[in-house]
């Protein structure tokens, strides 16, 4: 099995598994929680596949990846009280999936001759980040990417490091590895040290302060 195969895999359980999470954490039922899975699994890299303009976008002509998203809520919903249990299992899982979705729609990019550095890194971004976004707006949730930790900023830094990397080693695959490890490495340290971006303060906590 090719590593791209490996990583897309890797990447819809991942995935899939953070939005069955949420949707369990919702109260929905079971056809909700295995929306969740799905739309969280493939939805970014069906937003990619829309803007790079294919005729149909990957996760509809191979239904494989949704089937594999379909049998992990199965899954997460059989042994939710057993998984539960761990704490963080949610980000940690969500952390995979950016890291291995980024470093995919870096690729995809590349396989459909698009090297343009900006068009990449978008690309990128947006199969990481999509699919979590579409989730949270599904549950009415103000999307993860716009509010949590270090988290679009770790996709981007692990999509610079991918063009990086291909335009010094020539390597796409070697360049996948290099950009998942990334990004995987930022988002959980990002998790485990409290890691934000900088927000706006508001006028009112200003004048609480003086």
């Amino acid at each position: 099995m090719e590593f791209i195969s490996i990583m897309e895999i890797i990447g819809t359980v991942a995935f899939a598994v953070s939005g069955t999470l949420v949707a369990i954490e919702k109260e929905l039922d079971h056809y909700g929680i295995i929306f969740f899975a799905i739309i969280t699994a493939v939805g970014g890299g069906i937003i990619r596949d829309v803007l790079i303009d294919l005729p149909l976008p990957v996760a509809l002509s191979n239904p494989f990846y949704v089937l594999i998203s379909i049998g992990t809520g199965i899954v997460i919903i059989l042994f939710y009280r057993k998984l539960v249990r761990y704490q963080n299992i949610l980000q940690f899982f969500d952390a995979i999936g950016l890291a291995a979705f980024t470093a995919i729609g870096a690729q995809a990019a590349l396989v459909h001759d698009v090297y343009t550095p900006f068009v990449v890194i978008t690309l990128a971004v947006l199969t990481g980040t999509g699919g979590g976004s579409l989730r949270d707006v599904f549950a009415k949730d103000i999307p993860f990417v716009f509010r949590k930790e270090v988290y679009a900023a770790a996709s981007i830094a692990g999509a610079i490091v991918f063009m990086a990397a291909f335009y010094i080693l020539k390597r796409a695959q070697l360049s996948m590895y290099i950009c998942f490890g990334v990004t995987l490495a930022i988002r959980l340290l990002a998790v485990k040290f409290n890691w934000h971006l900088a927000k706006v303060k508001l006028i009112a906590e200003d004048q609480e302060q003086k």
